[in-house]
């Protein structure tokens, strides 16, 4: 396989101080998991080793829990000359100036981008809306920020799309795996099972970034391990990566959820909202038969 990774996303910690219901990663402020700055030494002399990574990314759960571990990784990864983004929520944010404090310490640093949740599912439409104090900090200092803004899904129909005219699709931005098969589906449009042939989200055949977790957790897609790297180094789990004979992205590069399915001769539903929705489904039935690449069981709801 050609390595055409240039990303890694540490999930530096689960732990998250809100429970959102779009959550990938069920993750909550029970959440277990986070890394030591031990752990995040040897995932980066790794990385080196891969030779083609160029980014490193610091998110979780939310990342700025562990403030001073997260500084410290940060540092790490740009003295290796990687660029640096990391991914929160602004909880910390109570003003304007004190978020300012917060960020100067990263931005001595220097990163190249801070990417900030400001959405319905964090902060709702009622009270005072942290992020947006932290986006305005940011902005002051000059730092390069990306904003998320997943709204809750609504159906819309799909006039001018090249496929059937007026089939309904589904706005918001959602996606359906996690806490978000949980609690967001309910009265959703249905497609057939037969349909969701394909993974429309993920590479999983030239792979161009993998998430990290506490646990050694090698993630393709966030529930999909194809190793772990506290037993085996991570530079070989990459280089060792066989997309075709893994035994659930395999199946999904052949056909996607459907192939998933029909390959495991899995029960199944007549429709789901998405191809997401349906390989999530379909994976959670089989986490006792897959336990090291299905895993952990927490971003299953499990645990």
């Amino acid at each position: 396989m050609i390595n055409l990774l240039t990303g890694i996303h540490f999930l530096l910690t689960y732990a998250c101080n809100f429970e959102c219901e779009d959550c990938f990663l069920y993750c909550s402020p029970k959440s277990v998991g986070t890394f030591k700055l031990k752990q995040v030494h040897q995932v980066l002399d790794e990385v080196v080793k891969i030779g083609t990574i160029k980014s490193i990314y610091f998110e979780g759960g939310e990342a700025f829990l562990y403030y001073p571990i997260m500084i410290e990784s940060i540092k790490l990864a740009r003295e290796r000359g990687f660029k640096v983004g990391i991914v929160t929520n602004g909880y910390w944010a109570t003003s304007i100036e004190d978020a300012k404090i917060w960020l100067k310490p990263i931005n001595e640093i220097g990163i190249s981008d801070i990417s900030m949740s400001d959405d319905f599912f964090h902060y709702g439409e009622e009270g005072e809306n942290l992020s947006k104090n932290a986006i305005e900090a940011a902005r002051s200092l000059g730092m390069p920020i990306n904003i998320i803004c997943i709204d809750a899904p609504k159906v819309k129909l799909n006039q001018e799309s090249a496929q059937e005219k007026g089939k309904p699709v589904i706005g918001g931005g959602v996606m359906f795996r996690g806490r978000a098969v949980e609690t967001l589906t309910k009265d959703l449009p249905r497609r057939s099972w037969k349909e969701l042939k394909e993974c429309p989200y993920e590479d999983l055949k030239n792979l161009s970034r993998v998430h990290v977790d506490p646990f050694g957790n090698v993630h393709v897609c966030q529930g999909i391990s194809i190793g772990n790297m506290w037993k085996t180094p991570l530079s070989q789990i990459i280089s060792n990566y066989d997309p075709d004979s893994h035994p659930i992205c395999g199946p999904l590069l052949r056909g996607g959820p459907a192939a998933l399915s029909i390959e495991y001769d899995l029960d199944h539903k007549d429709g789901y909202v998405d191809e997401c929705h349906f390989c999530y489904v379909s994976r959670l039935s089989m986490i006792n038969k897959f336990p090291e690449i299905l895993c952990p069981k927490q971003v299953y709801g499990l645990e």
